[in-house]
């Protein structure tokens, strides 16, 4: 406590210092794109006595990463007056390790730690958190419950896209892709998509005589389009092309199932789910050949993260936290405050739960009104009219 007393006192100080010099100031801000391997970091030099928070990316390829999350834990983090570092894992569990220890040693006082494997990547967080440091764990869970956890309600995701492909497919063949055996969000994903299944067709398992026969069913490396494209590859030789549906968990896997049954000449006909807001699945979606993508806000997510990261390193408590009041509709807090969310560990974690939405062909304004992609990127190669907002 004594330690964040001190700082918000250099931060008080800090503000008075610009106030008064602002019209002659000189300083400048140096930024270095995150490098796989962890050997690079983004910092402002400018603000060396400021709050410093410490991002640690498990794999900074994925589109959104670079395109709305990082921007808005950056600004979050500016408008706070602290100052962003980062390191990038490159999808390597023992990376992320060192990269937090790195992070650390560069004086972060809080992290934000998107986990590659959400057990491995504990350790590191007990050695930060024992240090005084707070930790948040990003959009995916690290069952410690010393962690913040800040995310999108995964089992809703689930449920969303689960009841999509049921509207349109309401017996038949099903195949799921699920993600990355080690993130929590590939069973929290495909939890809700079974509970929706289950529910809707009155079954105990899909098997026959169940209206939905699971006919396919794999974990995706990384979330790898490539690894998810391979399965369902192996999914339409087993069963003679027989698949009505595909329940894909994201974006990047839906592109490989659709190309897999672009292969077959079935894209189009076999409906795919997705989340994420990809630029590439929500054109996917106004052409037809995705049928449903869960939009997350991935913007009000880094800007909750860069919040609340400065309430925890200026000395907040796990149970004090609030989440920001200017989310916007897109996707609102499930609460101003901190809520309780029980792990699938049984572990206790104070939390910020934002909500999700389905786009379907019917509400692709909604992602053009937020200004997350243009309608040039949204409607390529998309037949002029056979889409509302494709003009």
């Amino acid at each position: 406590m004594k330690r964040s007393i001190k700082l918000l006192i250099l931060l008080a100080a800090f503000a008075m210092i610009v106030a008064a010099c602002s019209s002659d100031s000189d300083d400048t801000t140096t930024t270095t794109a995150a490098a796989a391997g962890g050997d690079e970091t983004t910092t402002t030099e400018a603000m060396s006595d400021a709050l410093v928070v410490g991002v640690s990316w498990n794999n900074y390829n994925e589109e959104r990463w670079a395109r709305a999350d990082e921007p808005a834990i950056q600004a979050a983090l500016s408008a706070a007056g602290a100052e962003y570092i980062s390191a990038d894992a490159g999808s390597s569990a023992e990376q992320q390790i060192a990269d937090v220890e790195n992070l650390i040693s560069q004086g972060a006082n809080a992290l934000i730690i998107l986990a590659q494997d959400g057990t491995a990547i504990k350790p590191a967080v007990q050695s930060a958190i024992d240090q005084g440091i707070p930790v948040i764990a990003y959009d995916r869970l690290i069952e410690d419950s010393g962690a913040f956890y800040i995310t999108f309600d995964n089992v809703e995701v689930g449920r969303m896209q689960a009841r999509a492909i049921y509207a349109l497919v309401p017996e038949g063949n099903y195949v799921f892709i699920k993600g990355n055996s080690a993130d929590a969000n590939a069973d929290f994903l495909r939890g809700g998509q079974q509970e929706v299944l289950l529910e809707a067709t009155g079954c105990e398992d899909l098997v026959a005589p169940c209206p939905i026969i699971n006919v396919g069913e794999s974990y995706t490396d990384n979330w790898d389009p490539a690894v998810a494209q391979t399965n369902m590859d192996q999914f339409l030789t087993t069963n003679n092309n027989d698949v009505q549906a595909v329940v894909s968990s994201n974006d990047g896997m839906a592109g490989g199932v659709v190309s897999a049954l672009d292969g077959q000449g079935l894209a189009g006909s076999v409906p795919v789910s997705g989340q994420d807001g990809d630029f590439a699945a929500l054109n996917r979606v106004a052409l037809g050949t995705q049928a449903v993508d869960v939009w997350k806000n991935a913007f009000a997510l880094g800007q909750t993260a860069g919040e609340v990261a400065v309430q925890l390193a200026s000395g907040t408590a796990l149970d004090a936290v609030t989440a920001p009041g200017n989310l916007g509709d897109s996707a609102p807090a499930t609460g101003v405050a901190a809520t309780p969310f029980t792990t699938p560990g049984g572990v206790d974690v104070w939390s910020i739960i934002l909500t999700p939405i389905p786009i379907t062909q019917d509400n692709l304004n909604v992602v053009l009104d937020a200004g997350w992609i243009t309608t040039d990127d949204l409607c390529k190669d998309v037949e002029a009219g056979s889409v509302a907002v494709c003009p």
